[in-house]
């Protein structure tokens, strides 16, 4: 589909005019302003320096959010390298803290979910430097209350810090920008995802004019992808060409809401998490939380999940996958065929590292194992292990109430749709979404064209367990990638179930690997 930059709304507009001359920031880095900080990893003390709060736009729309945290290890002001890195080969990590496409902060290197130190920790340790971005998302509303961080606001805002970072290359005190590296999970990881996937896009410059971005380029060098929900217009076929078969869920979904800003609007404030959920407390670690109780589908709902099964496969027939032979991947019209079978042998893979590495896979019995070796799998009866989350429709709800519906909302509608089934079936009197917006938040719209740079190296985790979204949605986006001669490290890990960052020595390997 040919995409045409969008133009604005007059909301946009009169907020990007909104600061008077005198508070509109310079986009100008001081390195000068800074504190030196400390944190323990594993017994060793990490130090670096601190230049917090950074304004990435001059025309800020919430400086809660547009706002990029820059960490330094002290060894490069020392003269010093850290492992292969010095202060002028050292690469960016961008990571951002979007989760359920709610509002993301500019991180800080601590522990994350479980108290484990998270990616900005384990970066600067490895001697990376660390640029952390916040990002507006779904749920923020301006003093009149008009929402301020539908879609596209968190990918623009975090392609306004790649170009804060890029205009002050010769500033920064370390970090080689074009050695810039995303990272995120869940929504985070799409966003990571999209980073990588548009650079340079035209599409999004309405919006980083409004805003009042450096005018630079806003490409990142390579992706780090944790479970990314993403290519959300297809993502519901995908889930039920997985998980129709199965009438029975655990999970929650966004609650439906209604309020003054019409249907899916909240009438109350609702503490948010990844993907809708409502949040965890800090630093829970999600395998220790107890389960949701088991629900059953309604007959309507096990209809529309046979409905859209039967439209996945002209999707993905019509995407022309090859695998690394460059042999077609294709199904029928049941659902069968050589995509099918190379998602099991990617979950066979999967299993067979685990075994390699010692881990107790007795209780899969759903496997096939012969001397050691994985030969086969029970796929309906490893589907039925993992079990699905979430109920038909699992991301454009019929009824507005999923975090993804709230996503596409607009300056006075919380929820819209954003698929032609959603808008069909709705029972919200909901709207549908502008297909240029559904577009600018689905990096398979802007792979291949030719007037994107797309990052040429791609690191994409999807749990063996996960059930958040299907284990083909991250696997279009890998073989895509593949196809179009990018370099693609694609897994979906044994028994990990929704989540990231739990394998960080191994990510900055290939960091490192991937710099080298």
């Amino acid at each position: 589909m040919a995409l045409k930059p969008l133009a604005l709304s007059g909301l946009a507009l009169a907020l990007s005019a909104s600061l008077t001359a005198a508070e509109v920031p310079d986009l100008v880095f001081h390195p000068e302003i800074y504190t030196v900080q400390s944190a323990e990893l594993n017994g060793r003390t990490i130090r670096y320096r601190a230049y917090e709060g950074l304004v990435t736009v001059k025309h800020p729309v919430d400086t809660r959010y547009e706002t990029l945290n820059l960490f330094v290890p002290v060894e490069y002001f020392e003269g010093k390298s850290v492992g292969t890195y010095s202060a002028k080969s050292a690469p960016i990590l961008l990571p951002n803290s979007v989760g359920g496409y709610m509002p993301g902060p500019a991180g800080r290197p601590g522990p994350g979910f479980g108290g484990q130190p998270n990616a900005a920790l384990v970066a600067l340790s490895k001697g990376l430097v660390v640029a952390a971005p916040g990002a507006r998302g779904r749920t923020l509303t301006d003093a009149q209350g008009h929402y301020t961080g539908k879609a596209p606001a968190a990918i623009v805002d975090l392609k306004a810090a790649v170009r804060y970072l890029r205009f002050n290359a010769q500033r920064l005190p370390a970090g080689d920008t074009e050695k810039i590296i995303s990272n995120g999970t869940s929504a985070g990881g799409a966003l990571s995802a999209l980073l990588g996937a548009t650079g340079n896009a035209p599409e999004y410059e309405p919006y980083l004019q409004a805003l009042g971005a450096a005018e630079t380029r806003d490409d990142v060098f390579a992706v780090s992808a944790y479970c990314p929900i993403t290519d959300l217009d297809h993502a519901d076929m995908a889930y039920e060409w997985l998980f129709s078969d199965i009438h029975t869920y655990q999970g929650q979904r966004f609650p439906p809401m209604g309020g003054p800003g019409g249907p899916g609007a909240p009438g109350m404030a609702y503490p948010g998490g990844p993907d809708g959920v409502p949040s965890r407390p800090p630093l829970m670690d999600p395998a220790k939380m107890p389960p949701a109780p088991k629900q059953s589908m309604t007959a309507t709902q096990v209809r529309q999940a046979a409905e859209l099964k039967r439209l996945f496969p002209a999707y993905l027939n019509s995407l022309g996958l090859k695998d690394a032979q460059g042999h077609p991947l294709t199904l029928d019209a049941k659902g069968h065929g050589s995509f099918e079978v190379w998602i099991r042998a990617q979950v066979v893979a999967s299993a067979q590292r685990a075994l390699d590495q010692g881990q107790d896979l007795s209780k899969a019995t759903y496997l096939r194992i012969t001397r050691r070796k994985v030969t086969g799998i029970d796929f309906p009866a490893y589907l039925k292990a993992i079990g699905r989350m979430k109920a038909t429709s699992a991301f454009d709800g019929t009824d507005l109430g999923t975090g993804e519906n709230s996503l596409f909302g607009s300056a006075t509608l919380n929820a819209r749709h954003f698929t032609a089934y959603g808008q069909q079936h709705d029972t919200r009197g909901g709207t549908l979404a502008e297909a240029q917006v559904i577009a600018l938040m689905n990096p398979m719209a802007f792979i291949g064209k030719a007037e994107v740079q797309v990052s040429a190296h791609w690191r994409i985790r999807h749990g063996a367990a996960d059930r958040d979204t299907a284990s083909a949605v991250p696997s279009i986006l890998a073989l895509t990638l593949q196809q179009q001669g990018k370099e693609v490290d694609f897994s979906l890990p044994w028994g990990q179930g929704h989540g990231g960052d739990y394998d960080l020595d191994e990510l900055f390997a290939w960091v490192e690997k991937t710099c080298r």
